[in-house]
């Protein structure tokens, strides 16, 4: 073989292995084997949102979407430890998501036709049902949203809640100012220091965000709630196995409070023998092998993080966020599971 013709072979093989390189990286979608790999779940979640996700001065995670993340590194490793956080903006998520620099999103992002068909990602569940709203200065004595013709509204760049703002003045036929900031912090900073008579936001951040204002009592939030806001996790498409994993993570957790499953009670949850139970904790069937993982996945899940009202109550109750939606089905809210079977 002449020198000339191995040097063809040799770079036509070379393109083939970046061609195939290239197609790895765009298809292969084994995020449960990298995840068991590296030994850690990538958990993109909020910069720092009270009761959500917010990071104390060593660094160290809590929140309801930080607990989320834990509770899929329960199911599984066994140790809700095992999760790195990256804090992401609101206009960097879904892009930090889609370049595999985190394998969940967990940040308040709400589940829209848009988002899930044109950035090719996929909501599992949701985990958390809100609504926009507005709050503003006691002193305006406002009553109702439709009172607020003419506000200055400050609202965070690149979300939904930009384009609610809108339809919402526009359908009820009133005029406001938009005042927009790519950054959450830069829109609280803004409302606190007068810019704005108006803060927008789904109601949770705004019960939330109250607490860091400079004197939350003199700020009060509307009971209008202007939109359907269902925020959940977010998964990249193609990858079935770790969409069932992440989705039923939540749904194990939803059951698991449905049947008085808790943290506190599990070991006596192991001994149940109402049949039920027993396919959650994993004494009976083989559901946990269907997802890849362990007979005791959701079991794991719930003696480590806990059933979804601890973890509500934990976090997001605490600030005095009425449950509202979020109760069960059961209890007269709309939160719903289906069931392990």
């Amino acid at each position: 073989m002449s020198f000339r013709k191995g040097l063809l072979i040799g770079l036509g093989v070379a393109a083939v292995v970046a061609a195939a390189a290239v197609t790895y990286e765009r298809y292969d979608t084994k995020t449960l084997k990298r995840t068991i790999r590296r030994d850690a779940v990538l958990c993109g979640v909020n910069k720092g949102l009270p009761g959500f996700a917010t990071p104390d001065d060593k660094g160290n995670w809590s929140g309801f979407d930080v607990d989320f993340c834990r509770a899929v590194a329960a199911a599984i490793f066994d140790d809700p430890s095992k999760v790195k956080f990256v804090a992401l903006d609101a206009n960097e998520r879904f892009k930090e998501l889609q370049s595999r620099k985190v394998d969940i999103l967990s940040r308040n992002s709400t589940w829209s036709m848009s988002r899930e068909a044109g950035y090719g990602l996929y909501f599992p569940a949701v985990a958390y049902y809100d609504g926009e709203g507005f709050m503003v200065p006691a002193s305006r004595k406002v009553e109702t949203a439709l009172e607020l013709d003419g506000s200055k509204v400050c609202v965070q760049d690149g979300t939904t809640t930009l384009l609610n703002l809108a339809d919402y003045f526009r359908a009820n036929n009133m005029k406001y100012q938009e005042v927009k900031f790519g950054k959450l912090d830069e829109v609280v900073a803004a409302y606190n220091s007068g810019q704005c008579d108006t803060f927008t936001a789904d109601a949770s951040q705004l019960y939330a965000l109250r607490q860091t204002l400079a004197k939350p009592g003199d700020h009060v939030i509307l009971p209008d709630l202007i939109s359907k806001e269902p925020l959940a996790p977010v998964v990249r498409q193609r990858d079935d196995e770790w969409m069932m994993i992440v989705k039923w993570s939540l749904y194990a957790m939803i059951n698991a409070e449905e049947l008085g499953v808790t943290s506190a009670n599990i070991d006596e949850a192991l001994k149940s023998k109402k049949p039920d139970v027993m396919r959650l904790v994993g004494t009976e069937g083989a559901y946990g092998e269907e997802l890849g993982l362990g007979k005791d996945w959701a079991a794991r899940i719930i003696r480590h993080v806990g059933n979804y009202g601890e973890v509500y109550d934990r976090n997001v109750g605490k600030l005095g966020i009425p449950r509202g939606m979020n109760q069960l089905w059961s209890a007269g809210g709309i939160q719903y599971a289906p069931p392990i079977r």
